[in-house]
């Protein structure tokens, strides 16, 4: 197919949707009282303890008759740009290879994409497991288990449940072995989105969110990213800049010339010509999971 050489690797939280799911939970499900309660019980740690205190969350929700069904419903009605649900939709039409690497989990994410009728559209979600036990309480436990030993990455911006630097090698290191050189893709908006940015090489792009964490940390340490940078702010740019850059890739590659390539977006890529803003405060909230079609 046209972009058979495209791999384009998303995180999950206020990327492909528009906010951070594990909050957006919490409050739709009227919880924000409960979690006032729970947060001084719990040895709070910043990045250490989110996955342990949403799994309470899940606990104590269920106690008070809150069903999977419930969760299932709100995670339906998360805000997702209609631009994004159709470039996802496009980008794999024509044959990228779609992938999610994320801090969030399985059933969030699972549940969202199949809503919008997505969730076929990618090979592999990379992320922390999400599943429903026996009782039905839903379950969440970190991708790597960083209580046993560390996944080895230093960089002050990977929480230690996981490194998504190290997801992106293993990526690389699979993409490797096949006949067709591939162009990785990255877009993302959170300070663990930096680590991924840095694994990409000469010829490959990364789309980081305006104005969000990793933003800043690409525009403060510029010298240290050798993917070319193209920036998107809302929907609407997340499609025409993903568009611009599968027809970059395409016209490349002689041997690809698609009848398709006329219907794709154009823009520019606006990092290069601009100078560099100042740092804004937003904050930043096991092998991969292949998707069964």
């Amino acid at each position: 197919m046209a972009a058979a050489g495209i791999v384009v690797i998303f995180d999950f939280d206020k990327t492909i949707i528009d906010c951070d799911s594990d909050n957006w939970v919490v409050d739709e499900l009227g919880a924000t009282e409960l979690f006032n309660q729970l947060l001084p019980t719990m040895p709070w740690n910043s990045l250490m303890v989110r996955l342990w205190f949403l799994d309470r969350m899940m606990k104590e929700l269920h106690s008070q008759g809150i069903r999977i069904e419930d969760i299932a419903t709100v995670l339906k009605r998360s805000p997702i740009h209609p631009r994004i649900i159709e470039a996802i939709k496009s980008a794999h039409a024509l044959g990228c290879d779609l992938k999610i690497v994320s801090d969030a989990n399985t059933f969030f994410i699972e549940t969202i994409l199949e809503h919008h009728g997505l969730k076929e559209c990618f090979s592999e979600i990379n992320t922390n497991p999400g599943f429903v036990d026996e009782q039905g309480r839903l379950r969440i436990f970190p991708h790597h288990d960083f209580t046993k030993s560390s996944h080895g990455c230093q960089h002050s911006s990977c929480p230690p449940n996981m490194c998504k630097g190290i997801v992106i090698e293993r990526i690389q290191a699979s993409l490797s072995m096949e006949d067709q050189k591939k162009t990785i893709i990255y877009l993302g908006d959170g300070l663990g989105d930096f680590c991924p940015t840095l694994k990409l090489g000469d010829g490959d792009y990364v789309m980081p969110r305006k104005g969000f964490p990793v933003w800043d940390l690409i525009c403060n340490n510029r010298k240290l990213v050798n993917a070319e940078i193209c920036e998107w702010s809302d929907g609407e740019e997340f499609e025409n800049v993903l568009f611009h850059l599968i027809s970059r890739i395409i016209s490349i590659d002689r041997n690809n010339t698609s009848a398709k390539m006329g219907q794709l977006y154009s823009v520019d890529c606006k990092l290069e010509t601009m100078p560099l803003p100042v740092a804004t405060g937003h904050e930043a909230f096991p092998q991969a999971l292949p998707v069964l079609h």
